[in-house]
């Protein structure tokens, strides 16, 4: 991609904040915005050096205040959103607000703006409990079972119908759980804050025994920016993931080991952990590896730099204990 002025969603964020920093590394002028709600300034301490990089601390849903921003744009990559599947049901206006209302505001801001081109992360959930393993981009789409998945789907509903209607490109990934470096969300992240303050103890919900692809988020920003370069058709949908799965118990492992301890491990029961849950996740990649993309780091190796980080960084935990 020729070095081009970008705007990053939700830049503050885990993906957010290492795109903004590769994408700096590649020569691009980068306009970040987020609110701040779960993303953290901390994340953003080498873009803030970056003479290329300019922050707007602004809220999407107020669309006065964005649509300005996106002047002479050439690229928009959109990952704002609230990402929590699991307690959705206890709040759901959020999902609508937060990804579907807000991509309609990005949406619109583009069109006002002339800017044609949109990066956005979706997510593997839209698949619901699929009953095509591995999962194919162009699955079928089951009952939704949770609002996050219906949030998203609806979000692809906006993007695919403006690139129809007003002559947009997009680029929409499906993914599977991402971890590694600034990792704030998801099981580890949990399972490691669990046992900070009880080592001897460890709960899980559901029986462990759910299977899960997980993905290492420097894998995810490359197959991401090789598509851009690759992929041309007007719509471009890319499932993005390892090429095999883990039991979460696996995962508990994995951490176990490599913070040498050997809790009591506490079950709910039942192959969900909370409504909404997938007990199975496992993408068909073929399609982008087909671009020549393959993953640097396997599931295992993703998980422990995923722990270290945290090890080294338990800032992050501080708003959160």
């Amino acid at each position: 991609m020729i070095n081009k002025k970008i705007i990053v969603t939700g830049c503050a964020g885990f993906i957010g904040s290492n795109l903004t920093d590769r994408l700096l590394e590649n020569g691009h002028e980068v306009i970040g915005i987020d609110n701040f709600s779960t993303g953290q300034r901390q994340f953003l301490q080498n873009a803030l050096n970056n003479s290329k990089f300019k922050l707007h601390d602004i809220d999407l849903l107020d669309f006065n205040s964005v649509k300005d921003i996106f002047s002479n744009v050439h690229t928009v990559f959109h990952l704002a959103a609230n990402a929590d599947v699991r307690f959705g049901i206890m709040h759901p206006k959020k999902d609508l607000e937060q990804n579907t209302i807000v991509t309609f505001n990005v949406l619109e801001a583009m069109r006002m703006n002339g800017v044609k081109k949109i990066v956005f992360s979706s997510t593997g959930s839209v698949y619901g409990e699929s009953k095509v393993i591995p999962t194919p981009e162009d699955g079928p789409f089951p009952i939704q079972t949770s609002l996050y998945g219906a949030s998203k789907v609806a979000c692809e509903g906006l993007i695919s119908s403006y690139c129809e209607g007003f002559g947009f490109q997009s680029w929409i990934f499906r993914f599977v759980s991402i971890l590694g470096e600034r990792y704030t969300h998801g099981h580890i992240f949990d399972f490691y804050r669990q046992l900070k303050l009880h080592p001897d103890s460890l709960s899980i919900l559901g029986n462990g025994k759910q299977r899960k692809s997980y993905l290492y988020v420097q894998d995810c920003l490359d197959a991401i920016l090789i598509s851009l370069e690759k992929a041309n058709e007007r719509v471009n949908i890319f499932n993005l993931g390892f090429d095999g799965y883990v039991e979460v118990n696996d995962s508990i492992g994995f951490i176990l080991n490599e913070l040498n301890l050997n809790p009591k491990l506490i079950y709910s029961g039942g192959d969900k952990g909370w409504i909404g849950d997938n007990p199975f996740i496992f993408l068909d990649t073929k399609k982008i590896q087909a671009l020549g993309w393959n993953p640097k780091l396997d599931i295992k190796e993703g998980v422990i730099k995923t722990v270290n980080y945290l090890k080294k960084n338990e800032w992050v935990f501080e708003e959160r204990l």
